[in-house]
């Protein structure tokens, strides 16, 4: 073989080297958790971007939710000690506060945690995610950080086996939660499942009440499960009075409820998220910004 024959394969040998090299999947960077405390799961790229201004209000702005308020930050600061504590589903009417509770939460036990605790992580995957849960529990698990992993508006619909991933990975697996992580999801639905999806498995299956039991034990792997009921007149005006005092706006407190129930009314709901939208409306025809 001549020198030039050989010259000529060794930079086509060259170009397929570097062909394959762009071809194959770079390795993610290693999460870097110092950088926040709140990340975001991007499952395409398989990282975790962490979140500079996080979107949540203050724990003391939370109305007519107090019990399951409670509940949940006692089960969070306990999980922060390392104590033993339960994955949570909070559930029920929409706009209550659930997700604004967690991520409240979250701040409110590191801002009072003692000296020297290290302070809890709180990473969101998103529901169409849920696939790679496995993934991103082997990223979590090997951090010497403790997590909440949160997922909001978490449902599954018809044909979607991706909630045989989760009911693994929450308890079911061989290696079964890292002792770091704990899962905390918010739903409409407090079986996860649509009615018709239940009801459609019990119809065909051999065994009816099987079917139905594999479909509903994914809550079970919930150890609390937080009820979020529609809100009275009384506790949805309390929320608006709070949000009023903590942004120092200046109105008169009778136009203040007569404009707050005509919202309400409009919108043909109470909640905490139409209180939180008056406000908006409020604030801006007063001029004023609503700076955390």
């Amino acid at each position: 073989m001549s020198e030039n024959t050989i010259e000529a394969l060794s930079e086509k040998l060259d170009r397929l080297i570097e062909t394959i090299a762009r071809l194959t999947p770079q390795q993610p960077e290693p999460p870097r958790f110092e950088a926040a405390d709140c990340f975001v799961w991007n499952a395409e790229r398989r990282t975790l971007d962490p979140v500079e201004k996080v979107n949540r209000v203050e724990l003391s702005l939370i109305r007519g939710v107090d019990r399951v308020r409670d509940i949940l930050a006692d089960n969070t600061e306990r999980f922060a000690r390392d104590l033993p504590a339960n994955n949570v589903l909070l559930w029920g009417a929409r706009g209550m506060g659930k997700s604004s509770l967690v991520k409240a939460v979250h701040a409110e036990i590191n801002r009072a945690a003692p000296a020297g605790q290290t302070p809890l992580k709180l990473v969101e995957i998103h529901r169409e995610d849920i696939e790679t849960l496995p993934q991103l529990m082997a990223f979590l698990k090997a951090a010497p950080f403790r997590f909440i992993l949160f997922c909001d508006d978490l449902s599954f619909d018809q044909n979607d086996a991706s909630y045989k991933s989760l009911k693994a990975a929450l308890e079911g697996g061989v290696e079964g939660r890292p002792a770091n992580v704990i899962l905390y999801a918010t739903s409409n639905r407090r079986h996860l499942l649509p009615r018709d999806m239940i009801e459609n498995e019990r119809s065909t299956a051999i065994n009816p009440s099987e079917a139905v039991e594999e479909k509903v034990s994914l809550s079970d792997r919930f150890g609390l499960w937080l009820g979020f009921h529609k809100c009275s007149q009384d506790e949805y005006l309390a929320m608006i009075d709070g949000y009023v005092a903590h942004y120092g706006l200046e109105i008169d407190p009778e136009r203040l409820r007569a404009e707050a129930l005509e919202w309400a009314t409009t919108r043909g709901s109470r909640s905490g998220r139409v209180a939180w939208q008056f406000i908006q409306d409020l604030a801006g025809r007063l001029g004023k910004r609503l700076d955390a």
